[in-house]
C-alpha cells in the first residue's frame, strides 16, 4: 500500500511537472472575505472576480498567512512564519530587503523548474541593505531573490518614496532632480500634509500627514524626484498594463506572475472612471478598479490562448480595513457592506477576518469548478508549487506544507492546523479555533477594529461558530490546554 502511495506521488508529481501550465497570483491588498460577490457581498458587484470563480475553485477557509501586510507577504515567498524572524512588521518605504539573498522563495522555485518569472505592483519587503541611494542601482532587490523582472512600487502608496522601480532603477528619473527619502525629519521648504492642509484633496485621519504629493500627505518626507513621480489615480492601470506586458513577452517560455496590486490599501483614489461608481467612497471605488484589473489580465490570457494551461490563483495579503488614515467617506458610506462578511475583525486582527481571505484557483480542464472547505494558507504556496514543477520543497520553507492536492480539489482537508498571526498569534485545528490570553489593547483606536487580544484564553468552535462570538475556553479547558500547548511548539520548534 505503502508503495503504491509513493508512485502514485511519483506518477503525479510527474504529470504536473510535464504540464508546466503558467501561474498567474492576483494578489489584491486589504481586500476583505465579504468584498466580493461571489462571497456574499450584496452591496458590491465584482463581475469579473465571479467569473474567475464561477470557472474555477473557491475556498472558503483560504488563509493569508499573517493580517498585516509585509508579513503576510514575507510567509507567502518564502514559506515560513514571519514571526520566526525579527525585522518582518509592517516596513517603512526606506527599509532594506529582509528576505536574504540566495535563500528559497516561491520565485527561486519557479525559476528552478524553468519559469520566467515577474513581479508587478506592490512589494514592501524592502530593497538594498540600508542607507539606500535611490538615484543609482536599487539593489538587491527582487532580481536578486528570484525574479527575472520586476516593476514594483518600494512600499505602499501611502509611502515614501512615490516612484515606481523597474528592475534596478527608478522608472522616469532626472539625474538632475536627485531623490531624497528621509522617515525621521522633514526636508525644508517641501510641502506638508500638516503645514500645508489647504494643498491637500484627501485629509488624513490618523497620521499619514507628511510628505505632500498629488494632493495626499503620506508617511515620511521626501524632496525631488518631481519627474518621477506617480499619480495615484493611473497607479490601478499602470500597474495592470505592466503585468499584461510580462505575459505577452513570455512567449513559449512557462511563466510565473505575481500581480501585486494596491487596491484596495489607502490612499484610495480610483481613476475618474470609477469614481462614484459603487456608492460606497473611494474604498468601494477602488474594489471595482481592482475587479476590473482582474478583468484585464483574464482577457488577456483568453486573447493569447493561454486560458488552459495558466492555473491562475486570486487572494489578499490580509483582511480589510475601512478607516485605515485617510478621511475618505468609507465609514460613513459602509452603509450594509460588511467587508468580513460573517467573520469577526478585520486588518490587524487575530480573528479570522485578519487572515481568512477571497482564495480562489482557476486552472481550466484540471481544476473542477466548484467550492472546497480545505484549509489552506499563502504560507504553503513555496512547498505546494514545488510539487507542482516536480521538485522538492526547500528545506527553509519550515512552515510550507505541500496542499497541492487540495489547492487542485483532489482534497477537500487541506491542512489540519494553521498558526494565525494577528494581533496575537491563534491557532486552528480543524474547525477550532484558538487565541491564547494577550495583553494588548482589544481595539486598535486608531482604526476602530478589534486586535482579539483578551485577558483569558478564548475558545472557539467555527463550525457552530463562524463569527467566533462564544468563548467555550472555560466549557472545553482540555481542547484549550491542548490547542495552547500546540501553539507553544509551533511558536518554539524545536531546531
Amino acid at each position: 500500500m505503502v508503495r503504491f502511495a509513493l508512485l502514485s506521488l511519483f506518477l503525479s508529481t510527474t504529470v504536473f511537472s510535464a504540464d508546466k501550465p503558467n501561474v498567474v497570483l492576483l494578489y489584491a491588498d486589504d481586500l476583505g472575505y465579504g468584498d466580493v460577490s461571489c462571497y456574499g457581498s450584496k452591496t458590491i458587484s465584482t463581475p469579473n472576480i465571479d467569473r474567475l470563480a464561477a470557472e474555477g475553485l473557491r475556498f472558503t477557509d483560504g488563509h493569508c498567512a499573517a493580517a498585516t501586510c509585509t508579513p503576510s507577504r514575507f510567509a507567502m515567498l518564502t514559506g515560513e512564519y514571519a514571526f520566526r524572524q525579527k525585522g518582518t512588521g509592517i516596513l517603512p518605504g526606506d527599509a532594506k530587503l529582509i528576505i536574504p539573498t540566495g535563500r528559497a522563495t516561491l520565485a527561486s522555485i519557479f525559476k528552478s523548474a524553468g519559469y520566467r518569472t515577474g513581479v508587478v505592483g506592490k512589494w514592501h519587503l524592502g530593497l538594498g541593505e540600508g542607507g539606500l541611494d535611490w538615484n543609482g542601482p536599487i539593489k538587491p532587490g527582487p532580481l536578486e531573490i528570484g525574479f527575472d523582472h520586476s516593476f514594483i512600487m518600494a512600499a505602499t502608496g501611502d509611502r515614501v518614496p512615490c516612484v515606481f522601480v523597474e528592475n534596478h532603477r527608478v522608472v522616469g528619473l532626472d539625474p538632475a532632480d536627485p531623490i531624497q527619502v528621509s522617515y525621521k525629519a522633514p526636508f525644508p521648504g517641501e510641502p506638508t500634509g500638516r503645514g500645508n492642509p489647504e494643498l491637500l484633496k484627501m485629509h488624513p485621519s490618523h497620521g499619514h500627514d507628511m510628505a505632500l504629493f498629488n494632493g495626499v500627505s503620506r508617511i515620511g518626507y521626501m524632496k525631488g524626484g518631481k519627474s518621477a513621480l506617480w499619480k495615484d489615480e493611473d497607479m490601478g492601470d499602470i500597474f495592470t498594463s505592466q503585468a499584461v506586458k510580462f505575459i505577452e513577452s513570455a512567449g513559449k517560455e512557462p511563466f510565473f506572475l505575481y500581480f501585486a496590486a494596491h487596491d484596495p490599501h489607502v490612499p484610495r483614489v480610483p481613476h475618474p472612471r470609477f469614481a462614484g461608481k459603487s456608492g460606497m467612497g473611494p474604498r468601494g471605488d477602488a474594489i471595482l478598479q481592482f475587479d476590473d484589473n482582474v478583468g484585464t489580465v483574464l482577457a488577456a490570457l483568453d486573447r493569447l490562448g493561454l486560458k488552459e494551461n495558466t492555473l491562475v490563483l486570486l487572494s489578499s495579503d490580509n483582511g480589510p480595513v475601512v478607516d485605515d488614515g485617510y478621511k475618505d467617506d468609507a465609514v460613513e458610506k459602509l452603509g450594509a457592506h460588511k467587508p468580513a462578511g460573517p467573520l469577526r475583525g478585520g486588518k490587524y486582527s487575530a480573528f479570522e477576518g485578519g487572515t481568512r481571505v477571497p482564495f480562489i484557483v482557476r486552472w481550466t480542464g484540471r481544476v473542477k469548478p466548484g467550492e472546497s472547505p480545505a484549509l489552506v494558507s499563502q504560507v504553503d504556496f513555496p512547498a505546494s508549487f514545488a510539487a507542482l514543477t516536480g521538485q522538492k520543497g526547500p528545506d527553509s520553507a519550515r512552515d510550507s506544507q505541500n496542499v497541492l492536492a487540495a489547492l487542485l480539489g483532489d482534497d477537500s482537508t487541506g491542512r489540519g492546523e494553521l498558526v494565525e498571526q494577528g494581533g496575537p498569534l491563534a491557532l486552528r485545528l480543524g474547525n477550532w479555533k484558538f487565541i491564547p490570553a494577550g495583553q494588548g489593547p482589544a481595539i486598535n483606536k486608531n482604526t476602530n477594529s478589534e486586535t482579539a487580544n483578551a485577558p483569558q484564553p478564548q475558545l472557539y468552535d467555527l463550525s457552530q461558530d463562524l463569527g467566533e462570538r462564544e468563548n467555550l475556553a472555560q466549557k472545553h479547558p482540555e481542547k484549550a490546554s491542548q490547542m495552547a500547548s500546540i501553539l507553544e511548539k509551533a511558536r518554539n520548534p524545536a531546531e
